[in-house]
């Protein structure tokens, strides 16, 4: 209390009416000016007696004890544990183990973000029924603390920095083969396992030793993995009947639930980490998707980092496998905290899938005493913040950032923090911003009186690390810096100096609504082995060189075969089992014998309803991402079935003139149709795709086309259609269609608005009919 109110008299001085010492510094506000002398970033040349006051100010403000101070942070992996402890993936992070918030704040609890599903965690979802665990492992390892080390297991310091040595290699270990022995995995990290202490040392063994005796966790050795999110898993399956298989856990899910929060807890105490110092927002698995301004509606983190739809991101959900679990100790953490930061990140991808689980939000507001601030982010990320919802044409600014808050969370963004922290780029070279430009990377820019007129305090600091500026020209969040600019915020606001702006432009209301339904999609783990089941039992066959004769593939040629399809299937979470019904096995023709026309297109395969297989010209097996798009084309075409009974091109004539050709196709009767789309379905879809309903016959559709020009058939158009909606990257004539969208169209020529609404009726067909996703609204709630 006495270092407090000499702080408050010290900035009482230096504040007085009349003439405030601090104005001769150029920053615009109170918090902006003591951040900048907590830096040291204030101007040279100023009088001896004015730097003395503030070198005094700074040391009040750094001698403030914070060690019952109690902070939560929420955020995704890279982000939240560079600011919690630094980035514990880099190289660096294991010479300099021990900074960032959680030394000058020893009890900050992270709230970590659930919804990655790429790297190493995409690979353990396939086998296990767990929550993501990769960036849960990221921040636990930066929240190692010297001070717990060296009280747990009497070291001193430069042993407490040995041992975070040892555990960033073993945690951060990457293997493609499956070790012969647990013993043999933690030696091939390469670290110095005597550094160790005993305890950690064989609480580790032990589950290594699990990883490789417990069958459900076994076949997670025989994919790439990250040996720490396997350390992990293992922590958590010590706390699990050893009977139970996935899908009875999955039905038991209070009993995972509690194992999760059990082995976590075990594994941070044996690291020197405290007790719910590490917390996933919620033990209910989840995934991400992304409404984009065009409808289409995109599930899974890993593909919307990704993307590159050219258009904003309209709304984020969250996709729960039953109703999301709000972890008691989450909200405790909340009720108690003194200091609510939100970490940088990736925008749509961390902090917005938190706050959209039932009650958080709630929580937040509730404890109306704690300081609450915004990291802001430093680059606009592609595919996320590359596009503005308001204006898709301009640069993306902090303004921006917290509108897309208000867009995506219940009630909004009031009350959820009061100030806004951003990176001050003034001191970082030219040359260093044009490389990142050149990488694509551009700054996300603060617009301080738009964010003030908000509502929000903003403080624009020098937080990014200078040495990483200097060694590598890349720039990111200091921790160090980052945590002295929070201690002076936490300081102005003991002091009473903390004011929040008035708000003098109003937010739109906030219209986003949590769902009150949850997906029936099955786990990750449930849907790959359903995947693999069903591919199982098609059949693979190649046509060679000369011949029409399908031959069976032999053993190895089908697995590579299938081990890419499987896993094709299983990256695209919007692919369901339904559409894997209608074929019946993959031929590869070599191109000697492949007859089909190509004058028209260079998709190179097609779904043949006659002997349902896909059939795909082998050199395109070679390239990966060849290979993908043209089965994705291949796997949407089956979805019709054998819905063409009759198809044919006449000739159009005027006298002996060919005035042009007309494309005529006669539907299968109601009774014959196989396929996945119902007779109305594909009345909708044919229209969609410009197809004439003859009036004489309803089952007999017709289209004219000029002379010379092609066309893209409806079977063909609907297999690129699926293919582009996956992921737009497959199918460019699709997205070249698609790109009049996003001009503004004028009712000058009506046949634009025509061709416009005909595009996004597309669209909502295959969203909602064809993938079976939920239909929000653009401009309404997103439940």
């Amino acid at each position: 209390m006495v270092g407090r109110q000499q702080f408050k008299n010290h900035l009482q001085f230096l504040t007085s009416e009349g003439f405030s010492i601090l104005d001769v510094l150029p920053e615009a506000t109170l918090e902006e000016k003591v951040t900048s002398i907590l830096l040291g970033s204030t101007p040279g040349g100023l009088p001896p007696v004015i730097t003395s006051l503030f070198t005094k100010l700074k040391q009040k403000i750094e001698t403030l004890d914070t060690s019952t101070v109690r902070m939560v942070v929420f955020g995704g992996g890279t982000g939240l544990s560079n600011i919690v402890g630094g980035d514990s993936r880099r190289l660096g992070w294991a010479r300099h183990p021990f900074g960032g918030l959680k030394e000058v704040f020893p009890r900050v609890s992270s709230v970590v973000c659930v919804t990655d599903d790429g790297g190493s965690t995409g690979e353990l979802q396939k086998d296990l029924p767990l929550i993501a665990l990769g960036d849960i492992r990221h921040v636990l390892l930066s929240s190692i603390r010297r001070e717990n080390l060296i009280r747990a297991y009497n070291l001193d310091r430069t042993g407490a920095r040995r041992c975070a040595a040892v555990l960033y290699a073993v945690f951060n270990y990457r293997f493609i083969s499956p070790p012969a022995s647990a013993a043999e995995l933690l030696r091939d990290t390469g670290a110095v396992l005597n550094d160790l202490p005993e305890p950690i040392l064989t609480y580790l063994s032990q589950l290594a030793e699990l990883l490789t005796r417990d069958p459900r966790l076994t076949p997670t050795l025989h994919r790439p993995q990250c040996l720490g999110n396997l350390l992990l898993a293992a922590a958590i399956y010590r706390h699990l009947d050893p009977s139970l298989n996935s899908t009875e856990l999955l039905a038991s899910h209070q009993v995972v639930r509690t194992a999760t929060i059990r082995g976590l807890g075990e594994l941070s105490a044996c690291l020197g980490v405290q007790q719910h110092s590490v917390l996933p927002c919620t033990t209910t698995l989840s995934q991400l998707q992304l409404l984009y301004g065009n409808g289409v509606l995109v599930t899974s983190e890993y593909k919307s980092s990704k993307a590159r739809r050219g258009y904003p991101v309209d709304r984020v959900l969250i996709e729960f496998s039953r109703p999301p679990f709000l972890p008691p100790e989450v909200v405790q953490l909340v009720q108690q905290a003194d200091i609510i930061l939100f970490a940088p990140g990736s925008l749509y991808t961390s902090i917005i899938p938190i706050l959209q689980i039932p009650g958080l939000a709630e929580a937040i507001r509730a404890n109306t005493a704690a300081l609450k601030v915004l990291i802001a982010n430093i680059w606009v990320q592609k595919g996320e913040t590359d596009a503005t919802h308001d204006a898709p044409d301009r640069k993306f600014y902090v303004s921006d950032l917290i509108r897309a808050y208000h867009r995506n969370i219940p009630d909004g963004v009031h009350d959820l923090f009061s100030h806004v922290i951003a990176l001050d780029m003034s001191d970082i070279p030219g040359s260093t911003l044009q490389r990142y430009a050149l990488e694509e990377k551009e700054p996300i820019f603060i617009d301080r009186n738009r964010v003030r007129a908000l509502g929000f305090g903003s403080v624009e600091a020098r937080i990014f690390n200078h040495d990483l500026l200097q060694q590598r020209g890349a720039i990111q969040h200091d921790p160090d810096a980052l945590a002295l600019a929070i201690k002076g915020l936490w300081a102005l606001r003991q002091a009473g100096y903390l004011k929040q702006p008035e708000r003098k432009e109003a937010l739109p209301a906030a219209d986003f609504v949590v769902a009150s339904e949850y997906g029936t999609k099955p786990a990750p783990c449930l849907r790959y082995e359903k995947i693999s089941s069903i591919l199982h039992y098609l059949s693979t066959e190649l046509i060679t060189a000369g011949s029409l004769n399908m031959v069976k593939m032999t053993e190895m040629e089908r697995k590579w075969l299938m081990d890419r399809v499987v896993e094709i299937v299983f990256r695209h979470p919007d692919i369901s089992m339904e559409h894997l019904q209608f074929i019946r096995g993959i031929t590869l023709v070599e191109p000697e014998s492949w007859k089909r026309c190509q004058e028209w297109d260079s998709i190179y395969s097609f779904y043949d309803p006659h002997d349902q297989r896909i059939k795909i010209r082998q050199d395109q097996a070679g390239n990966l991402n060849r290979f993908e798009m043209v089965f994705l084309v291949a796997l949407g075409q089956s979805l019709l079935g054998n819905y063409i009974q009759e198809k044919r091109i006449e000739d159009l004539l005027h006298g002996s003139d060919v005035v042009g050709r007309m494309y005529r196709m006669q539907i299968r009767d109601k009774e014959q149709l196989v396929s996945f789309l119902s007779p109305e379905d594909i009345d909708s879809y044919l229209q969609l795709s410009r197809m004439h309903r003859l009036q004489s016959d309803a089952r007999v559709y017709a289209r004219v086309i000029n002379p010379g020009e092609g066309f893209t058939p409806p079977g063909l158009f609907f297999g690129l259609f699926y293919a582009w909606y996956l992921d737009n990257r497959f199918a460019t004539n699709i997205e070249y269609k698609m790109s009049i969208m996003r001009n503004t169209i004028s009712d000058l020529i009506p046949e634009q608005v025509r061709i416009v609404d005909r595009r996004r009726r597309t669209i909502d067909f295959f969203r909602e009919r064809i993938f079976r996703q939920r239909s929000p609204s653009l401009s309404g709630a997103g439940g």
